[in-house]
């Protein structure tokens, strides 16, 4: 199956009967090949979540238009909210970032092998350390120090760089300054965050020291959207490891970091995939 060949169509709805075949039946009828396909009803909340991957009509042309309107029609009869998009699309991801370069790096590794399909037209961050390593990637470093008189004109110009990048996704890659409710609010659906999953416990400096004080058995990352409860948006993705007496505070510092990279990674790809749905201040993460 090439990806060029295939497209992405989500909806989500009150639970009804005839949710499924008012999406397969008309893919159906416009002879459309299911490649993949999950749903998922919240019996609890009585709502209905669908992701189809599909292929286009083998013979004939394919009038994206005219599906779409077709479509549109039949999601008319049961309130559905909807998006259609080409599995093949390569998003544009900025990437925010202060000093600690583990999940920068390893983002961009990912983007450099394909493992990733985005597009990255910009890394953004509060410090100039990582200059060399945007630039030996050919990605513009846009240095903008902040201070606390000069936040809203630092977050002014981040916000243009993000408009001007046409960025569909902003990723704080260890960015370590709080966003303004303002920006919280253009961002929100699409900016994903990182941080070790010790928190609420051990908040503030050295949290993995603080941790091995305490004898914890369990470390890891939570990677979510933001909103303006800092570290408390939808969770997308997490990532667990247990540990025990004999790891000292390095030791746990240098997990906990792995584990950011994969969890990071594993919640950008579900979202570009088109598989997160966000609703009542949680997720819905199809096919995970």
């Amino acid at each position: 199956m090439k990806q060029h060949d295939t497209l992405i169509l989500t909806a989500s709805c009150e639970s009804r009967l005839g949710t499924v075949d008012a999406v397969t039946g008309y893919l159906y009828e416009q002879q459309c090949y299911v490649a993949d396909m999950q749903t998922f009803d919240d019996a609890r909340a009585g709502y209905f979540f669908i992701r189809v991957e599909f292929r286009r009509p083998e013979q004939g042309e394919f009038n994206e238009a005219a599906f779409r309107d077709g479509f549109a029609v039949r999601a008319q009869k049961y309130a559905m909210d909807w998006e259609l998009s080409e599995r093949s699309h390569r998003p544009n991801v900025v990437i925010m970032v202060s000093k600690f370069d583990h999940c920068l790096n390893d983002l961009l590794y990912r983007y450099r092998t394909g493992q990733l399909a985005i597009e990255i037209p910009a890394i953004i961050s509060n410090h100039p350390d990582l200059q060399r390593l945007a630039d030996w990637h050919h990605i513009p470093y846009y240095h903008l120090p902040i201070t606390p008189d000069t936040k809203a004109e630092q977050e002014a110009q981040l916000w243009r760089i993000v408009q001007e990048s046409n960025a569909e996704l902003v990723v704080l890659a260890r960015y370590m300054q709080v966003l303004s409710p303002d920006l919280c609010n253009k961002l929100a659906g699409r900016a994903i965050n990182i941080h070790h999953s010790l928190l609420p416990g051990f908040k503030g400096a050295q949290p993995y020291h603080q941790a091995y004080a305490k004898g914890v058995k369990l470390v890891g990352a939570t990677a979510h959207y933001i909103n303006n409860e800092l570290d408390e948006g939808p969770i997308i993705t997490q990532g667990v490891q247990a540990v025990d007496h004999s790891h000292y505070p390095e030791e746990l510092v240098a997990k906990g970091r792995d584990i950011e990279c994969v969890t990071l990674a594993r919640a950008i790809q579900y979202h570009i995939e088109k598989r997160v749905f966000m609703y009542r201040g949680k997720t819905v993460v199809l096919g995970s």
